[in-house]
């Protein structure tokens, strides 16, 4: 998956927005104003991604491939970083990012839930 492709899969993640808030170079994506995609714009560097994780998951990921590490810059409990450019497949891509998503929507408020609700009606 490449940078394009990635962030068109987070814009089609119901309520999802892209945000710039650090720096020119640090994307990040967020649902509800809560983050659950970081990554970086600079072209000398790798295409890796921040993404959430439930941490007894986030464990296994870590041990089964070399190109997921505890998230760099965040809570390493909480946080992976994932190199979209190794041997991970795009399948689990996909589904890391979903992931991401899904533990920040849960964690929502009943408020916010509903907002989510009424966007997700309006785009059906």
């Amino acid at each position: 998956m490449n940078i394009e492709e990635f962030r068109d899969y987070c814009l089609s993640k119901t309520g999802a927005t892209e945000d710039m808030p650090f720096d020119e170079y640090a994307l990040v994506f967020k649902v509800m104003g809560k983050m659950f995609a970081l990554t970086s714009l600079k072209e000398d560097k790798e295409f890796t991604v921040n993404l959430k994780c439930d941490p007894d998951r986030a464990v296994l990921l870590r041990e089964e491939y070399s190109e997921i590490i505890p998230g760099y810059h965040m809570n390493k409990k909480h946080w992976n970083t994932v190199s979209f450019e190794g041997d991970v497949p795009n399948k689990l891509l996909y589904d890391l990012i979903d992931h991401s998503y899904d533990l920040v929507v849960s964690k929502l408020t009943k408020k916010d839930k509903a907002v989510l609700v009424a966007i997700a009606q309006n785009e059906a």
